[in-house]
């Protein structure tokens, strides 16, 4: 197989490094707008640097988009148009709309897309989400998510990030729901700036809280800030009327703990989301290579993509308005038919 990367910055990177790897991979063809990094990424593996993006596909079996986040939408679009299986990081789109119209297009089409969406693939999520399936937990009173970067993005994309929801949070919300197996109903959302002016000039938030009602009734709420001096810190933690459970306590947890007999963080920790997540970044690849080779199905559609951004764009809705989101106003938001 012969695989197009889009995109060679720090995922796009790690993604070819990946795919150059494996043994069913016969080549990898690298393209940025910068073409020097391609050129360093591209020779790093002994990968091929494309002329441009048209290059690149035309030479692939399939196409993997770590570009910028607004170069998405063209990409995707451009691969299935050739009939080419993509894998794309999140999110498909930053606009609503253009992402509704993309999905149309790609299930009109009946085109194969995987969109990036790791913690589907993370050890502990899978768990947590069959102990759910299988009735472990009982009754499912309450998730609460927690997601604290360990240092903010950089001003100049904050500028371009479409907002903490958009960027960040749309991980959560795809979680909550693919874990629980239920679709969110009722959004509130606030949020507000505690340390970091960039994001008021941008519109934007570095601390936000999100509370949400699950169709089943459970209750979850999202905590969230762009800043944890002691690392990257992403947890998600379930309780029910048989079972709790905790995804992402362990010893490097960026928590210092004030009870007597509780244990010293042990390791650094973590510093990113690359290193928190490298295992399920690396399975979630793999997987790809299996759906471009037509053995298996999307593990995450251009659909479930797209009800992501919905959750993001009603919580920033939510956010500026000041108000609630219910059920009503929630299913218009975004819907594709």
């Amino acid at each position: 197989m012969r695989v197009a990367v889009l995109g060679a910055g720090r995922i796009g990177a790690m993604h070819a490094q990946l795919l150059a790897s494996q043994g069913s991979v016969d080549s990898v063809i690298v393209h940025d707008v910068d073409r020097a990094r391609a050129a360093a990424c591209a020779g790093a593996i002994g990968g091929i640097v494309a002329r441009d993006t048209d290059d690149a596909m035309d030479r692939a079996q399939a196409v993997v988009v770590a570009a910028s986040t607004d170069a998405h939408p063209g990409l995707v679009r451009a691969a299935v148009d050739r009939g080419l299986p993509v894998f794309c990081e999140k999110p498909l789109a930053l606009d609503l709309d253009v992402s509704a119209e993309l999905v149309r297009h790609i299930e009109a089409i009946g085109a194969t897309v995987q969109v990036g969406f790791q913690r589907r693939f993370d050890a502990p999520y899978l768990e947590a989400r069959r102990r759910i399936a299988a009735g472990e937990l009982g009754t499912v009173y309450l998730v609460r998510l927690i997601a604290h970067d360990h240092s903010p993005p950089p001003d100049a994309y904050v500028a371009i990030s479409g907002g903490l929801f958009r960027d960040s949070s749309i991980h959560d919300f795809d979680a909550l729901r693919w874990v629980t197996g239920s679709e969110v109903v009722e959004v509130y959302a606030a949020g507000a700036v505690r340390n970091f002016p960039v994001f008021a000039v941008n519109h934007d938030v570095d601390t936000a809280v999100v509370c949400m009602r699950l169709t089943d009734g459970t209750l979850a709420v999202l905590s969230q800030t762009r800043h944890d001096p002691l690392g990257y810190d992403i947890r998600m933690e379930i309780v029910g009327s048989r079972d709790s459970v905790a995804v992402g306590l362990g010893p490097r947890t960026p928590l210092h703990l004030l009870d007597a007999d509780a244990p010293p963080m042990i390791e650094p920790g973590w510093d990113g989301f690359i290193a928190r997540f490298e295992d399920a970044y690396r399975s979630e690849l793999l997987t790809f290579l299996q759906v471009a080779r037509g053995e298996t199905g999307s593990p995450c559609s251009a659909r479930e993509a797209h009800a992501a951004l919905r959750l993001a764009v009603a919580a920033t809705r939510s956010r500026v308005d000041g108000r609630v989101i219910g059920t009503e106003e929630l299913q218009g938001i975004g819907a594709i038919g």
